[in-house]
This record gives structure tokens, C-alpha cells and sequence, in this order.
């Protein structure tokens, strides 16, 4: 038998949504304070390479068209906790969990979860630009295709279209949709991968170092686009980059050797934190 997780509906936003100036979040944690509903939660959830364990009794929710970042040092477990939100981890012999992973209540690492339908609503974007040898057209209308997802051609054409406006890349690309995705540039295939995932029409996105490759312009670029998507989506990046984090989170949890030490509002953990080994990694002493 296989389980379908149950799909929430989003909330459209307001036209008269304020902006996103940096550090800053519209969530108040407090009792008796609304609050912006968790999309994802993790609870006690550890993860094993065989008899390594790389995740140790992680928990923390995901909240709801809001960006957590995810920071730490090398090999602090950032990616493999981001890769157990979809179950890429799957892939790779020997791995087992303890612990739960929930989307909208629902245990992500049950045996009878439809993994295709998980990933297509916890979509990724990884840290170097992918595109498939097609055409952009064909890159982005890719995942429409394998799932069926559009009923027609036109369909087709304006689902692809969506994704390259959401992705702030139709202006520069509506010309050559039928051209070689490979010939642009780094920037630009990042867009490209991200419309791809947006495509779909996720609900959640998860971003794994998505600018680290590319240069201060095309970072700009994709910073500014994450600011518009969370409108619409919930986002999951992890950075090794501080300002990055400081620029684009609404929250942050910082991870050391596969524990979560600290998560809180971004503001809170870059001015004032509650750990001084989050201190001394946000200041540059380690890492």
C-alpha cells in the first residue's frame, strides 16, 4: 500500500503585504502570540551512515512561508539533515533514521510514503547549477512530463512560462526557449534549476548552498529571488555564507557535529545568541 501525504492548501498573500527588509521576521514566538503554522518538524530525529551517525536527536520545526536557514561548519550534518526533508538520503546504502520527520502532521520516512509525490512537493536546488543536455524549455517542462502534470501543450507552455517568471528569468530567456540550457551561464542555469523545481508546484523548497558557485552579481540575484518565493513557499537554504543567512532568514538554527546547538529568529541568533559556540562561529573563532 502506498500513502499519499495529505496536501495542505496554501495561503495566497495580501496585496498590501509589507516588504522583506533584512533581518526581519513577522513571527512571534511568544505564548499566547500568533504564530505562522509549522510546515515541517522534526522530532528527535537522528540519521546513521551504516555505524556513523551523522544526526543526533535533531528537532525543530519549518514554519510556513518563512526561510530557515541552516548553518555550521563542514561536515556538521546541515546538508544531510536539508537531503532528509525529501528523502534524498534514500539513495545511499546503509542509511537509516530514528526519530520522525513530519510534513503537515504526516511521518515523512513511513515505508508506504509515495516518495515521488514527497518530492514533488518538498522540492530541491542543489549547490552546483544541474541542468539536464535539453533545451530550456525541455528543462524546465521536464518534471510536467515524467508526472503528467499538464493536460495539454498549452498547458505545458504556460506552467514553463510561470516557473521562468517565478524564477526571474523569463525576461531573459523567452527568446531561446528551444536553445541548449547549457550555454548559459552560471547565474542563469541556477534560475533555470530553480523554475524547474518551481515547475511542479512544490510547497516546500529546499535551497543546498545554491549561490557558493556563483559570483556577488548572480548572488544578489538569487537572494533577492528567495525574498519573493517565500511569499509562496516555504524555504529550507543552507550557507556557509553568515551574511548570506543574516540577508535572506527569517530563522536560523546552527548545527555542530550533527546536533543542533542553537535555533531561533535570525536577528537573535546574529546579535544576541544563547550559545557561545554559536558566538564564536558567527564571529569567525572556528569553522
Amino acid at each position: 500500500m502506498t500513502v499519499t501525504l495529505p496536501e495542505r492548501s496554501m495561503p495566497q498573500p495580501s496585496a498590501t503585504q509589507p516588504g522583506f527588509p533584512l533581518l526581519r521576521t513577522e513571527v512571534r514566538i511568544a505564548d499566547g502570540h500568533p504564530r505562522t503554522p509549522a510546515r515541517l518538524r522534526a522530532e528527535e530525529f537522528s540519521l546513521f551512515y551504516g555505524l556513523r551517525q551523522a544526526l543526533h536527536a535533531i528537532s525543530l520545526e519549518i514554519l510556513q512561508n518563512r526561510v530557515t536557514a541552516i548553518i555550521g561548519p563542514s561536515g556538521c550534518g546541515k546538508s544531510t539533515f536539508l537531503r532528509s526533508m525529501n528523502r534524498m538520503n534514500d539513495l545511499i546504502a546503509g542509511v537509516r533514521v530514528m526519530g520522525r520527520i513530519l510534513l503537515d502532521g504526516a511521518p515523512l520516512h513511513d515505508p508506504h510514503v509515495d516518495v515521488v509525490d514527497l518530492r514533488r512537493r518538498v522540492g530541491m536546488v542543489f549547490q552546483q547549477p544541474n541542468p539536464f543536455p535539453k533545451t530550456i524549455f525541455e528543462n524546465v517542462g521536464y518534471g510536467l512530463r515524467v508526472n503528467a502534470l499538464a493536460g495539454s501543450a498549452a498547458e505545458l507552455e504556460q506552467r514553463v512560462e510561470e516557473a521562468l517568471q517565478q524564477a526571474a528569468l523569463w525576461e531573459e530567456v523567452k527568446g531561446r526557449l528551444h536553445k541548449s540550457a547549457l550555454v548559459l551561464s552560471g547565474g542563469e542555469q541556477q534560475r533555470l534549476c530553480i523554475a524547474r523545481a518551481l515547475a511542479v508546484r512544490p510547497e516546500v523548497l529546499l535551497m543546498d548552498e545554491p549561490a557558493s558557485a556563483l559570483d556577488p552579481i548572480s548572488t544578489a540575484k538569487i537572494e533577492e529571488l528567495i525574498h519573493q518565493l517565500k511569499k509562496e513557499y516555504t524555504i529550507v537554504i543552507v550557507t556557509h555564507n553568515m551574511q548570506q543567512a543574516a540577508r535572506v532568514s527569517d530563522f536560523t538554527a546552527f548545527f555542530l557535529e550533527g546536533r543542533v546547538v542553537e535555533f531561533s529568529e535570525t536577528p537573535r541568533i546574529f546579535t544576541t545568541p544563547a550559545d557561545k559556540r554559536t558566538e564564536d562561529y558567527i564571529t569567525g573563532r572556528f569553522g
